[in-house]
């Protein structure tokens, strides 16, 4: 099964690359579902322009920010990433006219960094405890990335209380829920900043208020199950802390994956089902898989593949492949 949201016309041309942002495929798996599970439905949000969902939060921070006057024409975006967050947004930045300056980290894979560089983003680089994740590393970013916006015409983008990035993924959820045709048991995804996870929720709950929630994070820093934190090399997700978008009545159950777990889950998804995807698409799966048992062969879990495995190659998500 293979289905793509409102597709354009073949003979539609888009005046911008922003207007590419979305409608991307909801493919099922089949090789890695054990017989007695439920469908597993996934949505191939690598399909987006820069190879991630990030560029539908990109999209809808910089509107915002330009109609309410916070980014003024020609300005500058701020914004510490984890590098998909960052590609999104220089991407958006230079298609719309403005530059884009991203506190990023050596944690993260060389090929985000250079993407960010190839768009036209200024970085600046914050060093790690041997690439590890963990909430002093994200804290500091934060921090650093709040003060460069404090020169005049810079707009600090703000992703960990900046809402209107939440909106971007309202049409995500629409889109499944269109894609799917009707009902739908669980959406399954983990939890970065906590926008894509909310923002879709809030669309399918517009049509479905049962659809079960499902919040993924790193085993090794369990901060919303079990209350610690820990380091981790799972990128995008588990910043160690709760994130001040976290809303807790959004969300009916979380799992915990570890690293290992979501890097062998995105190599066999390369392997097994022709998929291409990070870490964090890895686990998603991991934990799709785990309700998809305890909910049986009648129930539909959805998720999403959050980016592309372009953007990993050089890490040992593939290199100890």
């Amino acid at each position: 099964m293979s289905v793509r949201a409102a597709p354009q016309s073949s003979e539609a041309m888009s005046a911008r690359v922003t207007e590419l942002i979305g409608n991307t495929p909801l493919v099922q798996l089949h090789s890695i579902v054990p017989p007695g599970h439920g469908r597993i439905l996934v949505k191939l949000e690598s399909m987006n322009p820069t190879g991630s969902m990030k560029d539908r939060a990109a999209l809808a921070m910089i509107q915002q920010a330009a109609a309410d006057g916070r980014l003024p024409p020609g300005g500058t975006v701020v914004e510490c990433t984890s590098g998909s967050t960052g590609t999104s947004l220089a991407m958006v930045a230079t298609a719309l006219g403005y530059r884009c300056l991203l506190v990023t980290s050596d944690a993260f894979s060389d090929e985000k960094l250079a993407h960010m560089r190839a768009l036209g983003a200024e970085l600046t680089l914050i060093p790690s405890d041997d690439k590890q994740i963990t909430e002093s590393l994200v804290k500091t970013l934060i921090e650093t990335s709040r003060q460069l916006s404090q020169a005049p015409g810079h707009f600090w983008a703000d992703q960990f209380h900046n809402a209107d990035g939440m909106t971007g993924y309202h049409p995500l959820g629409e889109e499944l829920w269109a894609q799917v045709g009707g009902h739908i048991d669980a959406f399954v995804h983990a939890v970065g900043t906590a926008q894509s996870l909310h923002g879709t929720t809030q669309a399918l709950r517009q049509h479905q208020r049962d659809v079960r929630i499902v919040a993924v994070e790193p085993a090794e820093s369990p901060v919303y199950s079990e209350g610690r934190s820990g380091a981790h090399r799972i990128e995008g997700i588990g910043m160690g802390f709760v994130v001040p978008l976290w809303q807790p009545d959004l969300v009916d159950e979380v799992m915990t994956v570890s690293t290992d777990e979501a890097k062998a889950m995105a190599r066999r998804l390369a392997r097994e089902e022709g998929l291409f995807g990070g870490a964090s698409s890895g686990a998603n799966v991991v934990a799709a898989l785990r309700l998809a048992e305890r909910l049986g062969p009648e129930a539909t879990i959805v998720t999403l593949m959050v980016d592309s495995g372009i953007k990993y190659l050089s890490t040992d998500v593939y290199q100890s492949a």
